[in-house]
């Protein structure tokens, strides 16, 4: 399959700059394995889950990874943080009218010190200066980095919203956005009803907004992402997989977390840490996911081919279709899509 097989046409309008109201307030686009496509809510998942059900959720939480100052020289910068290296190092995109250079220091927000280390590719290696560390500075001075198709700066309201009610794992810098729509009464009304929950940790990095640029899809350079699924998430797969139940993937983080794990162990959910350039399209032979929730994505994006793999490419370019004629919300705050697994 070509690039431009995954292209479709989005009015502006439909990509949602806020989220809504109320988490649980998104509409959610239902993709059976056979069947029509239907029209629900979300708060409608509590009627397409059953007892024995396991959703496994990405617990990764963002960190607020953009920061805006000037070079020590002179001139103006903006870091986006990519991945946290240790206490007091990260990897970061620098956009400057000219790259500052090895030696050189940054000012950040006023008030932090940072020291250019060098370059590895794209990114540039920075050292925090001073005694805390890198991600309490950034809390304490950073801004959160909403996704580039949000075209407007972060307020405070984002600190809680583009954030997960259960992240704990810091080193995000997108959030995991299909759990975006659950709060604390929904995860509740769902362990009440018998579906389990169980969790992976991926820390999404900005790669993943970066446009596919070869139209051979053979060609393509998948971003590397940090990802760790424990024993415990393992055990919880297999024996949901063995009672009847279904594993449902919150998000295409998870669903590249456990494929990445089965993978590495020959099919099997096994233990597994370390970084994954996983590139799931049409043809990739899923081992572990029988569901998956997830928002909707940009056109010609790693992640709609990968929902195109799972759900099939002619049944889910015709939901993307069907989506747009009625105005759901697109990408990180807007609506979501409940896909079963087509093996067709």
């Amino acid at each position: 399959m070509r690039l431009s097989d995954f292209r479709y046409h989005l009015p502006q309008a439909l990509i949602a700059q806020r989220p809504p109201e109320r988490r649980d307030a998104s509409r959610l686009l239902h993709l059976p394995a056979n069947g029509p496509i239907r029209d629900r809510r979300f708060v409608d998942l509590t009627g397409l889950l059953r007892a024995g059900d396991l959703l496994v959720f990405n617990d990764t939480r963002v960190i607020p990874a953009r920061l805006h100052g000037n070079k020590a020289s002179g001139g103006r910068v903006e870091v986006l943080v990519e991945r946290v290296l240790d206490a007091h190092r990260v990897s970061a995109h620098v956009r400057a009218s000219k790259s500052p250079k090895a030696g050189s220091r940054l000012i950040l927000e006023g008030a932090l010190e940072v020291e250019v280390e060098g370059r590895d590719d794209d990114l540039f290696l920075l050292r925090f200066l001073g005694g805390e560390t890198a991600i309490e500075l950034l809390e304490r001075f950073g801004h959160m980095p909403l996704p580039p198709y949000i075209e407007r700066s972060d307020d405070g309201a984002d600190r809680e919203r583009y954030q997960t009610v259960f992240a704990r794992n810091p080193g995000a810098v997108a959030a995991p956005t299909a759990s975006l729509h659950f709060d604390d009464a929904m995860l509740e009304l769902l362990a009440r009803q018998g579906v389990r929950s169980a969790w992976v940790t991926l820390h999404v990095g900005a790669g993943t907004f970066q446009p596919v640029r070869v139209d051979n899809l053979d060609d393509h350079k998948m971003h590397s992402e940090w990802l760790s699924v424990s024993a415990e998430t393992c055990n919880a797969v297999t024996e949901t997989r063995a009672n009847g139940g279904r594993v449902i993937a919150v998000g295409t983080t998870v669903m590249r977390s456990l494929e990445s794990a089965a993978l590495a162990a020959g099919g099997e959910c096994r233990p597994f840490a370390g970084d994954t350039r996983l590139f799931i399209r049409p043809g990739f032979d899923f081992r572990l996911v029988d569901a998956l929730l997830t928002n909707f994505h940009l056109p010609e994006s790693t992640l709609l081919m990968l929902v195109s793999a799972f759900g099939g490419y002619e049944a889910v370019m015709a939901a993307y279709r069907h989506a747009v004629e009625q105005e759901y919300r697109f990408f990180s705050y807007g609506d979501a899509m409940f896909v079963e697994r087509n093996d067709a």
